[in-house]
């Protein structure tokens, strides 16, 4: 059973960084898919970036050009590195990972952007 633990969220003023990490359990981190998605109060949860497993990467346009997602195989981590934050970024923030038939969520991590 793969588990994930997120860390990294906080409070953050618009126009600043902050980096989530993703740390996971069990041998298949590097065969499989991973993202960040996010969900704000009253919505629904939606992709924020994916990277495959050779590296190639997907961003919502609302991120692209802000967000930079990134893993790091020997550490089974994956990251995502927010900057020029925009208080629309407050929500809760999950990593998922897909590989075959498992999938896998974290509990989550806030991010709040707010002066």
């Amino acid at each position: 059973q793969v588990q994930l633990v997120e860390s990294g969220g906080g409070l953050v003023q618009p126009g600043g960084s902050l980096t989530l990490s993703c740390a996971a359990s069990g041998s298949i981190f590097r065969l499989s898919s991973m993202g960040w998605y996010r969900q704000a109060p009253g919505k629904e949860r939606e992709l924020v970036a994916l990277i495959a497993s050779g590296g190639i990467t997907t961003y919502a346009d609302s991120v692209k050009g802000r967000f930079t997602i990134s893993r790091d195989n020997a550490k089974n981590t994956v990251y995502l590195q927010m900057n020029s934050l925009k208080p629309e970024d407050t929500a809760v923030y999950y990593c998922n990972l897909r590989a075959s038939s498992v999938s896998a969520w974290g509990q989550g991590t806030q991010v709040t952007v707010s002066s």
